[in-house]
């Protein structure tokens, strides 16, 4: 089993554009695994190449590195995703995706207007938030994610 794994951390990293500290974290996480030369060295079967393409092509969709562990995780025996298995991950990770661009768009369209932070700083304010009312009981910019998830509901 290990004469079949003979990419070593600096081959894989260079093939896939990350740095090796991203392979030691991820496999930190149990996305990737490695096995041990006689000299205590990592070393990759070539199958990881695509299991990192895969946490690249998700991470850039917004997919969280818990997501795709969980994803990774039903996969039968843990395997790297095969091209069926990508085209059921991509499937599910496009709902999300489809959900985070409406929200972005509605964002893009509020983010001139008051965000509710409790500053009252702005000139033409549309609130009044005496005493930071608005913090009682919220986090954040309270009036700005009201607009957002009300216009995302509509």
């Amino acid at each position: 089993m290990l004469e079949e794994a003979n990419l070593s951390v600096g081959k894989v990293a260079k093939r896939c554009g990350i740095k090796v500290s991203s392979l030691h974290y991820y496999e930190s996480l149990g996305l990737i695994k490695s096995l041990r030369n006689n000299g205590n060295q990592r070393r990759y079967k070539r199958e990881v190449l695509r299991r990192i393409s895969v946490i690249k092509a998700a991470q850039k969709m917004g997919v969280s590195l818990e997501e795709i562990k969980s994803a990774f995780a039903n996969l039968p025996d843990n395997r790297t995703p095969t091209k069926d298995d990508w085209q059921k991950l991509s499937r599910h990770w496009q709902q999300g995706l489809t959900q985070r661009i409406a929200y972005l768009e509605k964002l893009r369209d509020s983010i001139d207007g008051c965000i509710g932070c409790g500053c009252l700083s702005m000139k033409n304010c549309p609130i009044y938030n005496a005493e930071d009312k608005l913090g009682d009981n919220n986090t954040g910019a309270v009036i700005l994610e009201r607009t957002i998830t009300n216009r995302f509901s509509e």
